[in-house]
């Protein structure tokens, strides 16, 4: 985001800097009841402690929990379009990529459960990468929509990595559900992946927090951690995710209003002055999700289109797989003056209608 972080995070690490020793630093018993407390108060999920395992981001455990749960060449399923490590941490690791690809219909999109059980039972696959929130395409499944998933994943003993990094971003009559609350059968077969780097703007302090409820599973997790070579997180990552989760709310829910605006504004620009250009309503993330199959040009078009003619530097939508093609992925968690200012570029740059 183009936002500062809230203004406890960064009190916080003055103190941190001025302490003047990063050595090594584990946490206390408060880092994990700042973690607890916030999913508590905000999504009514109770996590254990035991549970937790701190990573450096949430793409580093990603890459953890496919190389713990599965061996080279064992299938692993992703919904595409989606978040591009996905693919690449499957491949990189010597895995075989299958493709529960979601159903675009009617501007809106839709996980394909019929094609997901014959894949998980086809494929032998015993894992299933889930982006809830989705990135790039905005949709916050609902609670029959994880239900189902994880029915058939338990059904199938499917592990799910659900990667919930921007669960804090929410929007409308949308609810955010935490996999493990919707049943708590799934705590058996699920890994959730959360990080404090969205909400507050922190990603390069490099911090997540990882909840493993089965024993057994987070036995394999750790070791493979181990295995990377890693141990403590970084000092300054740790006292700002604290502080985050201590102090931040009341700053998440200006932003929240100041977000909900930007999307406001980008919905009405799309339907008064973008057309044929569709946007996908956005219902979670500070990401919004451009269809530009409408416009009828080809993707090398679109792209000198977004790039030389309107001068936007957006996510070209193949980087999200093939099922991207033809759309773009926008962030608007800037200033509004910026947003209007994008908006009004990508004007300029259509074809005369």
């Amino acid at each position: 985001m183009d936002f500062r972080t809230p203004p406890e995070v960064i009190d916080r690490l003055v103190e941190a800097a001025r302490h003047g020793i990063f050595g090594y630093t584990e946490v206390k018993d408060d880092y994990y009841q700042s973690v607890v407390n916030w999913f508590q108060s905000r999504f009514n999920y109770r996590i254990e402690k035991s549970w937790i395992r701190k990573t450096p981001g949430v793409v580093y455990a990603l890459a953890i929990a496919v190389r713990a749960f599965t061996k080279p060449g064992d299938p692993v399923i992703i919904q595409t379009p989606v978040y591009y490590p996905f693919s690449g941490t499957v491949k990189e690791n010597g895995r075989q990529l299958v493709d529960n690809t979601l159903i675009y219909r009617d501007g809106r999109y839709f996980m394909d459960f019929e094609d997901l059980e014959r894949k998980i039972v086809s494929e032998k696959a015993r894992l299933l990468l889930l982006c809830s929130p989705h990135n790039p395409v905005s949709r916050v499944w609902t609670f029959d929509e994880l239900e189902e998933l994880g029915r058939i994943c338990l059904k199938h003993n499917c592990l799910i990595i659900s990667d919930e990094i921007h669960c804090d971003f929410v929007f409308g009559r949308s609810r955010h559900h935490i996999l493990c609350s919707v049943n708590k059968a799934f705590e058996e077969i699920s890994i959730i992946l959360t990080a404090p780097s969205k909400t507050f703007n922190l990603a390069g302090l490099q911090v997540s927090n990882v909840f493993v409820p089965n024993p057994q599973l987070r036995h394999l997790f750790r070791e493979e951690i181990s295995r990377s070579g890693f141990s403590q997180l970084n000092t300054m990552g740790l006292a700002a995710c604290q502080a985050a989760y201590d102090y931040g709310e009341p700053w998440l829910v200006d932003l929240l209003e100041y977000l909900e605006g930007n999307i406001k504004l980008c919905r009405e620009f799309f339907k008064e002055r973008l057309s044929p250009l569709r946007l996908v309503e956005t219902e979670g993330t500070y990401l919004i999700w451009i269809d530009f199959k409408p416009l009828g040009l080809s993707r090398e078009e679109t792209n000198k289109l977004v790039i030389e003619k309107a001068r936007l530097w957006l996510d070209e939508g193949t980087m999200f797989g093939p099922a991207g093609a033809f759309f773009q992925r926008m962030n608007v968690a800037c200033p509004r003056s910026t947003l209007l200012e994008a908006l009004e570029r990508l004007e300029k740059a259509l074809p005369l209608k």
